[in-house]
């Protein structure tokens, strides 16, 4: 596996660790939980913007990555 799959294959963890924090956000009574999920939630968006960032800087230095 190439160092951009195992990337893009974080990057694709990484949503679906968002999106189960985001669902945890909404559905927790308790404020505190709440709370914390979504500040979780909120330092995966930087991570994944990071990430993505990163994708990019690969695909433009090695264009064997481009698209895969």
């Amino acid at each position: 596996m190439t160092v951009a799959s195992q990337v893009k294959q974080s990057l694709a963890s990484l949503k679906s660790i968002h999106a189960g924090l985001q669902e945890l956000a909404l559905v927790s009574r308790d404020e505190e939980a709440q709370r914390t999920f979504h500040e979780a939630m909120m330092m995966t968006e930087e991570i994944i913007a990071d990430i993505k960032n990163r994708i990019g800087k690969l695909e433009r230095e090695e264009p064997q990555y481009h698209g895969k």
